[in-house]
């Protein structure tokens, strides 16, 4: 957004949304993988294995050795900090301090017959994300009828999103519409937003269950202290 000088658009919400290279070929895999844990898993906890809704543990990262996931992981984290880097331009100096990124919990989802994940926010870490593995395709998606294009969609709610009710709303805060934003589950896309934003996975049924793997990040300097003063440009 471009203002004349003396306005301000303050306090932006960062998002992103990437494209992994290598997901048609891995995804498979992942499906087959997270396939056996679900139903190990299911045993140990009492559930049943085919419930509509499951999530897993959330220490994929030790859990799962295959090169094919660590190459997953390590496309997280580059996407993470290039959107990082993005998202604090003008917060930061010009040149920025080397970054440690911690994946605090990685766990995956899979879903399906009307599952849903009700709005909420995550804690302890600044950045969160979606990677969705496997979902109908675009055209079996839109086409259920109840759900329709909003089947297994994952919906963010913008900061004011609470206070936009009834008088509220008028001409002169238009530029606060619309109150919240959809993104299309797609297989190989990464989703990565700010912890803080409200969210929530829409229900879905589909012929393939919605398979994504969520993850919270934590961003720190590398070296020192996170004060930005202690980070003088060269």
């Amino acid at each position: 957004m471009t203002l004349e000088p003396g306005h301000h658009a303050l306090w932006p919400v960062p998002l992103a949304v990437h494209r992994w290279d290598a997901a048609e070929a891995v995804n498979p895999l992942l499906v087959r993988v997270f396939g056996a844990l679900r139903a190990t898993q299911a045993h140990a906890r009492g559930t049943p294995a085919d419930a509509a809704f499951f999530a897993s543990d959330d220490d994929l990262l030790t859990r799962i050795r295959l090169p094919e996931f660590q190459q997953l992981v390590r496309f997280i984290v580059d996407r993470l900090q290039a959107t990082v880097l993005q998202a604090n331009r003008g917060a930061w100096p010009a040149v920025p301090p080397a970054l440690a990124i911690a994946l605090d919990g990685l766990w995956f989802q899979a879903s399906n017959r009307g599952a849903f994940h009700d709005v909420h926010t995550h804690g302890n870490c600044s950045w969160s994300g979606v990677y969705c593995v496997q979902v109908d395709n675009e055209a079996e998606r839109i086409a259920h009828p109840t759900y329709g294009a909003a089947n297994g969609l994952t919906r963010f709610y913008g900061p004011p999103f609470a206070a936009l009710g009834g008088a509220h709303v008028d001409l002169g805060n238009a530029y606060l519409q619309p109150p919240h934003v959809d993104v299309a589950p797609r297989p190989g896309q990464l989703l990565l937003f700010p912890s803080w934003l409200a969210h929530q996975a829409l229900p879905y049924a589909g012929t393939r269950d919605r398979l994504i793997v969520s993850f919270n990040a934590r961003v720190h300097a590398a070296q020192g202290s996170d004060r930005l003063h202690h980070y003088a440009a060269t």
